[in-house]
């Protein structure tokens, strides 16, 4: 039977593993901007959790690594010593989505076993269980498309395993959410509920535009800004239009870059004009959220603009994924503050 103490001890487990995949996020945009993501050529489940022992050991693993084509084709050069900076990035994200398992499973049981879970808190458990071990199986995924003859992994992989990250945080945080800071009563603030869900319409887009930037390493492209090199938009953008159709829009660096600039500007304007119009009206702990989301989503325009303006910086890159994440994080607060009202 649920109770105000297991409800505590669920929040704070909830919150501990929206933390973690917050920094399974993070540490796998340190691990992309390393390029270390395909230094680990196998994927297993139990054996790989223990990293090379000895120089034997690495070096048999150092030989795997050697048969790849980004071994051939990119990095040659590299010793065994370049081999293990890059190796340790890759596995401590495999070691940490482990180790967000675990601390799912094991409390997970222990509550179900305890009878600490109600039949539709459970659902959303094992369907918190299931998303995160489909995430794992779409991090496979896409590092497999990165062993092959191209050694990049598939930017539309890299979307869906980063949307998948971001939709699995955002679902445990509100969870946590709707447990600890129950609502009151079922009244919504309708009007306000309708401005945010165009406003996560745009983060998703947003969101699904970054990966294909982050895959197609179109950041390193047009450092400048608001124009991209002089243009507001590239000839390039049309004549790949003209040459490749819709797909440009997908797949060209400068067309991927283009919208994502524009849709950042388009998320952050947004969010002015909702300010400006509506902020005045509502009523404190709304009025207060929203002004949240604006700041965060403030910092994290002008995180993109510096990160494009210095090619993409190990720092500035990984500070735009947490901003990222903390404008999803704050979405979701409005969104619930809003339910509350």
């Amino acid at each position: 039977m649920r109770t105000a103490k297991s409800d505590k001890a669920i929040v704070i487990w909830l919150l501990t593993g929206a933390f973690l995949v917050a920094s399974m996020v993070i540490l796998g945009g340190i691990t992309r901007l390393t390029q270390s993501g395909l230094s680990m050529v196998e994927w297993k489940l139990i054996i790989g959790s223990v990293p090379p022992m000895n120089e034997t050991e690495w070096q048999a693993t150092f030989e795997k690594y050697q048969n790849f084509p980004e071994y051939k084709k990119l990095n040659i050069h590299y010793t065994l010593s370049d081999f293990k900076s890059i190796f340790w990035w890759e596995y401590s994200h495999r070691l940490l989505g482990r180790l967000i398992g675990i601390i799912f499973l094991i409390p997970f049981f222990v509550f179900l076993v305890k009878k600490k879970l109600d039949k539709p808190l459970t659902k959303k458990l094992l369907f918190i269980l299931f998303m995160g071990a489909f995430q794992g199986f779409l991090g496979w995924f896409m590092v497999k498309s990165g062993l092959v003859n191209n050694p990049h992994v598939s930017h539309f992989r890299l979307a869906a395993h980063l949307l998948t990250a971001f939709f699995l945080f955002a679902y445990i945080f509100n969870l946590a959410l709707v447990i600890g800071w129950p609502s009151k009563n079922k009244i919504r603030i309708s009007y306000y509920r309708q401005l945010l869900n165009v406003l996560l319409g745009l983060i998703i887009f947003q969101v699904i535009y970054g990966a294909f930037v982050a895959g197609l390493k179109a950041g390193l492209f047009y450092p400048t800004f608001p124009t991209m090199n002089g243009a507001l938009m590239p000839d390039v953008i049309n004549n790949s239009f003209v040459t490749e159709g819709w797909t440009s829009l997908i797949n060209s660096v400068a067309s991927v870059q283009f919208i994502h600039r524009w849709l950042g500007i388009t998320v952050w304007s947004y969010v002015v004009l909702m300010g400006v119009l509506y902020a005045p009206s509502m009523a404190g702990k709304i009025r207060s959220s929203f002004i949240l989301l604006g700041i965060i989503i403030t910092i994290q325009a002008l995180l993109g603009i510096f990160t494009l303006l210095y090619s993409v910086p190990l720092t500035l890159g990984v500070l735009h994924q947490l901003g990222a994440l903390l404008t999803l994080m704050a979405w979701v607060y409005a969104a619930h503050i809003s339910r509350l009202a």
